[in-house]
């Protein structure tokens, strides 16, 4: 079973963002995947910047232990301000998957 980690952050605009802005989340985005690695906890799967956002997508067996692995690194980043993320228990084809939303 595939659990996910699903992250919301805010961007500095309504669109995709400054240059500067996605170049931060970029190295925000190394970091998360780093500490996804090394704990063996998942991987993670990419990005999409629109409409004033950007959404990162992670995924592992345990959205529990996904999520404890990167928490640090996001309350410690400015880009989670205003930002929030859904943890999935469950395959994302499966309707009844029960969904946990917290802030950041």
């Amino acid at each position: 079973m595939e659990h996910a980690v699903i992250v919301h952050l805010r961007l500095d605009d309504d669109g995709f963002g400054s240059a500067e802005k996605r170049a931060s989340i970029n190295e925000l985005q190394d970091a998360l995947a780093d500490a996804i690695d090394e704990a063996e906890a998942g991987e993670f799967d990419g990005d999409e910047f629109g409409q004033g956002e950007c959404v990162l997508f992670m995924y592992g067996p345990d959205a529990d232990v996904l999520f404890d692995t990167i928490k640090a690194i996001l309350k410690k980043s400015p880009h989670s301000k205003g930002g929030f993320a859904i943890k999935r228990y469950g395959e994302a084809s499966d309707a009844k998957a029960s969904e946990v939303k917290g802030k950041l």
